[in-house]
């Protein structure tokens, strides 16, 4: 009887183990499936940031700083990049291309060209969809984390070791309203 008794225990904490690493497994396949769709979107805006670099530099000639600031971020190695620093980069990269896309504010003619225009309403795209992905992608990193931080889970996510994730967080100077001076 004692013995049936230990085994039913046994096989309740095995069955609660099991379905909590499964659970683990299928959380971390969704958020590395979540930055996965996220990142699909950054490397859009990554190869679309040279033409509208090369665009916006053919009308304004005085705006070196800026050029040079997104020209060097954007030539920066993607793919070799680890999650963290692709977030971080990009993170630097949505400045730089707030600041670019202020000064040609200042050019009528710029504005106008159709070109420019073609680029902006890309970029415009991408953005919502970057936003989109981002909410998508710290929806998960809260699930996730929040199994890896309750209890009991929090004790498989210890045995297993499972660690929380970082959220895509946007840093102090993208808060501020972007600053052009002539």
């Amino acid at each position: 009887m004692n013995l049936i008794i230990i085994l039913i225990i046994a096989a309740i904490i095995l069955l609660w183990f099991v379905g909590t690493y499964n659970m683990f497994v299928k959380l971390k396949n969704s958020l590395n499936e979540a930055f996965s769709t996220m990142d699909v979107y950054l490397k859009k805006r990554w190869d679309l940031i040279p033409n509208l670099v090369e665009t916006v530099k053919g009308y304004v000639k005085h705006e070196k700083s800026t050029f040079e600031k997104v020209v060097e971020l954007r030539n920066m190695p993607y793919s070799g990049l680890q999650n963290d620093e692709k977030l971080a980069l990009n993170t630097q990269l949505s400045s730089s291309l707030a600041k670019l896309l202020a000064v040609a504010e200042n050019y009528p003619d710029l504005k106008a060209s159709q070109n420019f225009i073609d680029l902006s309403g890309q970029l415009t795209q991408i953005e919502s969809d970057i936003a989109n992905s981002r909410k998508y992608y710290n929806a998960i990193v809260k699930e996730y984390n929040n199994a890896v931080q309750t209890i009991p889970s929090n004790i498989i996510a210890s045995i297993c070791q499972y660690k929380t994730a970082k959220m895509f967080e946007i840093d102090e100077s993208q808060r501020e309203n972007v600053q052009v001076k002539f």
